[in-house]
């Protein structure tokens, strides 16, 4: 997909024009419009504030609309420069329709950094000439001239070229002595059409009055950005047993250890573990929420912070740094990063309060304001005010990603960053790019898209979103092509199935057909998902009329039988394997849907150069489905008509599709899940 062209330096590429001197690289036009105009180039974040958002080798599109006065042709590249200044260029192709002059291109940044692109515009003189030729020849007008045109196109070309390749020069010469034979008009309309002949000069193009575009900014981070499969567990319920009299002992780091094994032998990337820090005293959070707990209740996680310590401080009952640090290389080991919950928030014990109070709000009537979404009120929590000390603050909360990173932490989940200021991640974010661009951030934001978007913009690598929410194919496919499309330059989605604070709807009959559904979803259709520790036991008992767990382990301790059955382990495994082994299913942007006769199924693929892989999906948990898939073989990059064989990595069944394919999924077998060969 990507054919970056650097068999010419741009002196190379460069053709004197009568009159003027051109430029060794044309420049880029901070304002206005060069000499051809290019207008519209996309992907530019805000005007070119933010980066565009890239990983190494992920195929992406740049376009832009580019026009000129007349008739003459033009041709157009994108130009990729690295942090050390290597450059890449990529011919751009004019897409339909036509009139609209968009001309786009697909490529890929080969190392991690910040990067630029542009898009250059230069006449092309072989194009318009093979125009005109193609016209004239045929018509017998302007014979002599055409040849002559010719010809001097062609000694242009092998000047260009002659040191550089000696063997490509020799051919064009060869090529020269048909327009100085006084050669039939007939032959050279043949030249015009001669495949080898058109190659060379389309490899060689003579390019003049080359512009520029500005400069715009990229960012190109490690793959894991994009692609990371997501297991959330909460450590203090990982080996926690109750003794007999009823009071609860917690499990530690070590005992959680026990887990990492068997979470790697399912395929899943990255282990997210919530708060561990010491949790607050005053205020402290009962059973299902309850304001009055009991004795022993080990609180909420996310009410960070006891006279034990703040955010720099573990939970005794957890075990202690060195225990972490088994933990955490145990996690790497197994080949698994360890994502750590980044809750800027303070319980009412936290060391801050005493010691910071200007971080925090005042009321009217003296009191520190606890958070609040009314008629939700959180009590064991302080939210922290930005404005009131954002110098003492910022360092804080920098100093705060230090200390974890130097622990092992290499991703870090941020809780509610809707609730704090934008301006304040890009300042934070921005300071991580300049000391650890390979530690990662995911937004926890279920808020406003104009936020979520923001957050995205600014420096956040991957972002929930509302997948949890959308059920019907017409909002999933929606979404998807808002993702895919327009929010892809800034927004990275993952896609978790569940979470400790949402028990979704679709979920909450306990159908386990609706819960491979959900996952075969959220594992093919975004390169980054993520499930909550209960998901593959089924677990759905909601507060009545909620999307929440009854019986909460964000209160409670939680242990679990992993070997209970039913469960979805092997399906997960699967699902993880198959994004493993196929590196569409680790791409957003290529996604496409394809129709079906039946709205009860969806069926969409993915591509990446060869690599094809087709999903379809029931969408009804309850019913078996038929339907008919209209497959679009031309966006798959497959010869329309020709038959497509078809394996699927579910069942291992084969099929040959000569036209459009008849399918059947029911509860048993929700989905296929289809690598695609022609």
């Amino acid at each position: 997909m990507t054919n970056h062209t650097d068999s010419l330096t741009t002196r190379q590429m460069t053709t004197r024009h009568p009159g003027l001197t051109l430029a060794t690289k044309a420049p880029g036009l901070a304002r206005g419009i060069g000499r051809i105009p290019i207008v519209k180039v996309e992907p530019v974040i805000e005007g070119g504030a933010y980066p565009a958002k890239s990983v190494v080798n992920e195929p992406f599109p740049v376009s832009a609309r580019v026009f000129r006065e007349g008739h003459d042709c033009l041709g157009a590249n994108v130009v990729l420069t690295s942090p050390d200044g290597r450059e890449l260029s990529t011919p751009m192709t004019q897409i339909w329709p036509d009139g609209l002059d968009i001309y786009e291109a697909w490529v890929s940044a080969d190392s991690p950094g910040a990067w630029t692109f542009r898009v250059e515009a230069w006449s092309h003189p072989w194009n318009t000439w093979l125009h005109n030729a193609h016209i004239k020849l045929e018509a017998g007008i302007d014979t002599d001239l055409v040849l002559m045109e010719g010809a001097d196109l062609l000694a242009r070309t092998i000047t260009q070229v002659e040191d550089l390749n000696t063997t490509t020069a020799r051919s064009l010469a060869a090529y020269r002595q048909l327009f100085t034979m006084k050669t039939a008009p007939s032959r050279v309309l043949a030249l015009v059409e001669d495949a080898d002949f058109l190659g060379l000069i389309s490899r060689y193009p003579l390019r003049e009055l080359i512009s520029g575009s500005a400069d715009f900014p990229l960012w190109v981070e490690r793959e894991q950005a994009l692609y990371s499969s997501w297991y959330e567990l909460f450590p203090r319920s990982e080996g926690s047993y109750q003794k007999k009299d009823g009071s609860w002992v917690s499990g530690t780091f070590d005992t959680a250890a026990e887990r990492l094994e068997s979470i790697a032998d399912m395929g899943f990337t990255v282990v997210y573990l919530p708060p561990i820090h010491p949790i607050g005293h005053q205020f402290r959070k009962g059973k299902n929420n309850s304001l009055t707990p009991q004795e022993g209740d080990p609180g909420s996680p996310w009410a960070v912070g006891s006279a034990q310590g703040g955010h720099t401080a573990i939970h005794p009952d957890l075990g202690g740094f060195e225990a972490f640090a088994r933990f955490v290389k145990k996690a790497q080991a197994c080949g698994m990063e360890i994502a750590l919950d980044f809750a800027l928030q303070a319980s009412p014990d936290h060391p801050w309060v005493s010691e910071h109070p200007q971080w925090f709000t005042t009321r009217l009537d003296g009191t520190i304001a606890y958070a609040e979404n009314p008629p939700k009120k959180y009590q064991d929590i302080y939210p922290l005010n930005f404005d009131l000390d954002p110098e003492g603050l910022y360092a804080e909360c920098l100093s705060l990603l230090e200390f974890w990173i130097d622990k092992g932490v290499t991703i870090f989940r941020v809780d509610n960053p809707h609730t704090k200021p934008v301006q304040f991640w890009a300042w934070l974010l921005g300071r991580m790019r300049e000391l650890h661009p390979e530690v990662l951030f995911l937004a926890e934001a279920f808020t406003r898209p104009e936020m979520m978007h923001a957050l995205g913009k600014v420096g956040f690598q991957q972002s929930y979103t509302y997948f949890t929410w959308r059920t019907e194919k017409w909002e999933l496919e929606e979404y998807l092509n808002q993702l895919s499309r327009e929010m892809a330059p800034f927004y990275r989605p993952n896609f978790f199935v569940n979470t400790p604070d949402i028990n979704p709807l679709y979920l909450q009959d306990g159908n386990q057909a609706g819960f491979a559904i959900r996952a075969i979803l959220a594992a093919t259709m975004s390169p980054s998902w993520g499930v909550y520790s209960g998901f593959e036991l089924f677990e759905h008992t909601p507060v009545p009329g909620r999307e929440e767990y009854l019986n909460s382990e964000k209160y409670e301790y939680r242990p679990r039988d992993y070997s209970a059955t039913p469960n979805l382990c092997e399906l997960l495994t699967v699902l993880n394997k198959a994004r493993q082994d196929h590196p569409a299913l680790q791409r957003l942007r290529t996604i496409h849907f394809h129709p079906t006769s039946n709205d009860q199924i969806i069926a969409y693929s993915k591509t990446d150069g060869e690599d094809r892989v087709l999903m379809v999906v029931s969408l009804s948990p309850i019913q078996g489905q038929d339907g008919t898939i209209y497959l679009d073989r031309v966006a798959m990059g497959l010869e329309p008509g020709a038959p497509v064989r078809v394996r699927d990595i579910l069942t291992g069944q084969t099929w040959t599709w000569a036209g459009d394919a008849c399918v059947s999924v029911y509860p048993a077998q929700p989905a296929h899940i289809l690598v695609v060969e022609q």
